[in-house]
């Protein structure tokens, strides 16, 4: 039977003891890497008025709802909306690389060269501001995607043909995903439209995003 001093030392040396257990426990812990936590991929939108929501509430254009969507399908994407209404691809061009730089983006959805074609830009420029934008895109280590863009009949079917092929020349050269047109589901329906007949009614505004939705679902999915 242990005396009460012997009784005292042992006590004493368990504790110290435990408590040299306990602080290499402890370094080991804190040395180890916290859990890192997975970045959301960022989407940034370079668009112009037919992504800025011309004439509806924020919250009612396709890019809002597209924000929405990818959240109840549980993707976790991150919507930039960077667009700006009567933009150009040559806007697009001087405003992008600051836009990846502050946002550092996955992917670049480029909704631009409507206004280049009602401005009757000459082809070649369109091609060469839109093939600039996918390379800027791409060195910054995103993906683009491009939109096809198309124009009412009366600035001639030479321009018109031209104008839509651009976007399909580039989409193949460079290997990228294509958007459809994506007023394609409402251009018949005068209805769809606010009164300039250009810009979608809020009410439209998921049909729009139905119309795009599935080139973009693929990119969500990665």
């Amino acid at each position: 039977m242990l005396t009460p001093l012997a009784r005292t030392a042992l006590l004493d040396a368990m504790f110290k003891r435990f408590l040299i257990c306990g602080l290499l426990l402890g370094f080991a812990a804190s040395a180890q890497p916290a859990p890192a936590t997975a970045k959301a991929p960022v989407w940034l939108v370079l668009g112009d008025s037919l992504s800025a929501a011309y004439g509806i509430p924020q919250s009612a254009g396709w890019v809002s709802l597209l924000q929405q969507r990818l959240a109840e399908r549980g993707y976790r994407a991150q919507v930039i909306n960077a667009s700006v209404s009567g933009e150009t691809t040559a806007g697009g061009l001087t405003r992008l690389p600051a836009l990846l730089e502050h946002h550092h983006p996955d992917v670049v959805l480029i909704e631009l060269g409507g206004n280049d074609g009602l401005r009757a830009l000459p082809i070649a420029r369109l091609r060469d501001n839109l093939q600039q934008l996918v390379s800027l895109s791409r060195k910054a280590g995103a993906t683009p995607v491009l939109f096809e863009m198309m124009l009412p009949p009366n600035y001639g079917e030479e321009y018109v043909s031209a104008f839509t092929a651009s976007f399909h020349q580039i989409a193949k050269l460079d290997r990228l995903a294509l958007v459809p047109f994506l007023l394609a589901p409402i251009a018949a329906d005068r209805d769809a439209f606010q009164a300039d007949g250009i810009h979608p009614i809020a009410a439209s505004e998921p049909k729009v995003l139905d119309a795009v939705w599935p080139t973009l679902e693929p990119l969500a999915r990665r």
